[in-house]
């Protein structure tokens, strides 16, 4: 196989990033305290929790107008996709909302009590931009740069998670983990993906380390004593996978091998100290099969280890798919909002029983809204859409940025109800990555578009 000097440089360059990760040696101290650190967190730990809807989530049908007029304009745009306004509960919020009054789903119950709480908040009709745009009108004249290939599932998952279409190689997650990653004294456990791999999480020299819902993963046959029927099988591959070369490929390939197993073993023991079992932590009946609950109670365990695991600041990403939602919206929608509801819910429990509520954000993503008219069936690939944060730091029992009016023809709607964002993606990261820990000078490296907005932090935290 040949490989081409871009490619090694590329790979030179990874490696030698990864080198600075710190080896067996860091896991080593920090395994021989996990017994007594269980479940200990330092008082400056933040942690970042990025939950994004795949395929685009239907935000009419998640914030829905609840006072006569703006419902009357509601089921009148959207038709046969309209949810029936017995099946709401109206939100009280702490702004006016100039006479308007909007509302959950009934399944977003636990949602709703979170917010009636304080503990969570909407950020309205946000989306990727490359500048501020005035309104449809401004847009559709083209004077005003916008990002590139929109309603593109792939391309606006990847602008939405690092601000340039899919091929992006480094998410907003990632640099933040760049920049206040030497915190952390086991810098592999700075970004961390319970839902397999993701550019959010990928950074200069940040790697995203990858974790299921049930624990470490491992290398096949690894630590095996025995394989094929020998001992000496397992022990010949463990030496050649991890042995020193004199070939410089296979020398860090065996370095990046004896990372992962030392990453393993230190993260097996901490969670060892936090089971699942253990009443902080443990899922509820109802949530038994909730994937994405599995996944956040993993992040819920990491988190709670984290003093042992040696980091002051993690940011991960765990995700729900399936909100593609061109047909049966009306049952695929409420199903998968359910999911979300029982697992949001159960993390910020648990978030408070350990004790790390206030160090603890979670707020969501997606490809982008959808639609106000409806299909027929469901709605089609939008922009803008509406978002939740959740945690104990959270300004929260209100609604943040511009919440626009639902009815067609509006400045906003750029067609079919399609939404113009009025905040952009830049200023909710600005937002999250101020209260993380990111300086200023150092989100206007990030941020590609920050600048070009006056108002750069939206105070929902």
């Amino acid at each position: 196989m040949s490989i081409n000097n871009a490619s090694r440089r590329e790979f030179l360059k990874r490696a030698a990033a990864l080198s600075t990760l710190g080896g067996a040696a860091p896991f080593a101290l920090n395994l021989a305290g996990i017994g007594a650190a269980a479940a200990a967190t330092d008082p400056d730990y933040k942690a970042l929790v990025c939950l994004f809807f795949y395929g685009g989530n239907d935000q009419t049908n998640t914030v829905i107008p609840y006072d006569a007029t703006s419902y009357n304009d509601y089921v009148a745009a959207r038709d046969t996709i309209a949810r029936a306004q017995a099946d709401l509960l109206p939100l009280t919020t702490l702004s006016d909302l100039g006479g308007r009054q909007l509302a959950l789903p009934k399944e977003f119950a636990p949602i709703k009590t979170l917010f009636d709480g304080g503990k969570a908040a909407i950020l309205a009709n946000v989306g990727p931009l490359v500048a501020p745009i005035k309104d449809a009108a401004e847009y559709k004249s083209g004077k005003v740069p916008v990002p590139p290939k929109l309603f593109s599932h792939n391309d606006q998952t990847a602008t939405w998670q690092a601000f340039t279409p899919e091929g992006a190689k480094l998410g907003w997650g990632g640099r933040f983990g760049d920049l206040l990653g030497s915190m952390n004294s086991n810098a592999v456990f700075t970004a961390v993906s319970a839902a397999g791999n993701t550019v959010f999480l990928s950074g200069k020299n940040t790697f995203q380390y990858q974790i299921s819902s049930g624990g470490a993963v491992g290398i096949n046959n690894i630590n095996a004593t025995s394989l094929f029927g020998s001992p000496q099988g397992a022990a010949a591959l463990r030496a050649v996978s991890t042995g020193n070369s004199s070939q410089l490929f296979e020398r860090e390939h065996g370095r990046v091998v004896q990372r992962s197993i030392d990453a393993q073993a230190a993260v097996a023991a901490a969670l060892a100290t936090l089971p699942t079992t253990d009443a902080r932590v443990a899922l509820p009946t109802a949530q038994a099969n909730n994937n994405l609950a599995r996944q956040l109670q993993v992040v819920a365990r990491l988190a709670g280890v984290s003093a042992a695991l040696g980091v002051k600041r993690q940011v991960f990403f765990v995700s729900i798919g399936g909100f593609d939602t061109h047909d049966n919206q009306l049952t695929q929608q409420p199903t998968l909002h359910t999911a979300i509801a029982g697992a949001v819910d159960y993390f910020y429990n648990a978030t408070v029983q350990l004790g790390i509520a206030n160090n603890v954000t979670l707020f969501t993503g997606s490809d982008f809204g959808r639609t106000l008219t409806s299909n027929g069936d469901g709605s089609d690939h939008g922009w803008g859409s509406h978002h939740f944060i959740v945690g104990g730091a959270v300004k929260g029992q209100d609604v943040y940025g511009s919440f626009p009016v639902v009815k067609l023809g509006t400045a906003e709607d750029v067609g079919s109800g399609r939404l113009l964002p009025t905040t952009s993606v830049d200023q909710y990261a600005a937002t999250l990555g101020r209260w993380f820990g990111v300086s200023d000078s150092d989100l206007g490296t990030i941020l590609p578009n920050i600048g070009r907005f006056s108002t750069r932090y939206l105070n929902f935290i």
